[in-house]
């Protein structure tokens, strides 16, 4: 497949493009050049995507004679703190990148936030540029310009909202991907067609294997499906004032598993999100909100694809109850002093839901613990 998708993302002062198709690395110097000459670059990355991507990346850029230094951090949730983001900004002044230079993020989503997060703040503000290698940071994390890193308090409590000034989606950087990182991709792509969209979801269903097996078409298609429903979002509220929190489905409890498992291997983001989604239209069945039928489909769906829907699949000892309560009430969503949770009346038809009482959450993970 060699179709190139160019989605347009119209902010006032802050239009940036979404390219998405195969090979993408290897156009990317000629697009970045046509776009941002004359500029020095810094290339932030971990070390499993240098091992198997950078060396595309770099080479691109060679060809085309662009300056692009490379930063590399460990692999993982872990980077997401203050000390990488320290080691990172100090490599940045070190290379005496100017505030009209570039960062170059090429990563999945730890890396995005990362990056982003460090051209936020270095020199007052520097553009970025999101390369995302993982199903999940291009379906989702790349695109949006939220930015940050976790604290002991929670996830992504620390951060700004800084969009990048272009998004390259290659779908060749997901044939390395390992298959678990690519599961925890899909729960993000299911989450568009909880939200507001039940063909896509259906389509979902019925499609799933082709985007696991290496369809390429199949792939763009959900990946440009995808990034098109967040643009909606993203436009409408950039900064997450009202109607973007949707986009926090199954995140409310899969940021508390996160922060409970310590950011670690137990439990990837993804996974935490997928649990966190079953949860949602679970707890909204419990609410009398929606059949259980639907929340059963959701949770099949899910554990067709091979992720994880249930606590006791989380390695390690299970989490407890006030744990979780503890770090639910660390959410970002919570207002005057308020739970919020993104639950669901149908599939498809997510809402934000206020005020939601601490008892009633508490009880319900009482059933399920």
């Amino acid at each position: 497949m060699n179709k190139l998708e160019i989605i347009n993302i119209p902010l006032k002062n802050r239009e940036y493009d979404i390219y998405i198709g195969d090979n993408l690395l290897e156009q990317s110097a000629n697009i970045i050049k046509q776009k941002f000459a004359n500029r020095k670059f810094a290339i932030i990355t971990d070390e499993n995507v240098a091992k198997y991507q950078l060396a595309r990346l770099q080479n691109a850029l060679q060809r085309e004679a662009i300056k692009a230094e490379t930063i590399i951090v460990k692999a993982g949730e872990g980077s997401k703190d203050f000390a990488t983001l320290q080691k990172v900004i100090d490599k940045i002044l070190a290379l005496h990148l100017e505030r009209q230079d570039m960062i170059i993020a090429f990563g999945g989503g730890v890396i995005g936030d990362l990056a982003g997060f460090a051209a936020a703040i270095t020199r007052r503000g520097m553009d970025f540029i999101q390369i995302p290698t993982s199903l999940l940071a291009q379906i989702d994390s790349s695109v949006g310009g939220k930015t940050g890193i976790n604290t002991k308090y929670g996830k992504n409590l620390v951060g700004a909202f800084h969009q990048p000034k272009l998004v390259l989606c290659d779908l060749q950087s997901l044939k390395t991907l390992p298959p678990r990182q690519f599961r925890a991709g899909y729960a993000e792509m299911v989450k568009y067609g909880l939200i507001d969209d039940e063909e896509f979801f259906f389509w979902l269903e019925e499609n799933y294997q082709h985007i696991f097996a290496g369809n390429n078409e199949q792939r763009a298609k959900a990946i440009a499906h995808c990034c098109r429903a967040k643009s909606r979002f993203v436009i409408a509220d950039e900064r997450e004032a009202n109607i973007r929190a949707l986009l926090n489905l199954g995140h409310t409890f899969g940021h508390a598993l996160e922060a409970v498992t310590g950011y670690s291997d137990r439990l990837i983001h993804g996974e935490a999100v997928a649990i966190g989604i079953v949860l949602a239209h679970k707890f909204s069945a419990k609410l009398g909100l929606i059949p259980s039928q639907d929340a059963i489909r959701v949770q099949k769906h899910l554990q067709l694809a091979g992720l994880p829907t249930t606590l006791e699949e989380i390695k390690g000892t299970k989490p407890t109850i006030k744990e979780l309560l503890t770090a639910i009430l660390q959410d970002k969503k919570i207002m005057g002093g308020n739970l919020t949770f993104i639950l669901t009346k149908a599939i498809g038809k997510s809402f934000i839901a206020t005020n939601i009482d601490i008892k009633n959450v508490e009880t319900f993970l009482k059933e399920i613990i």
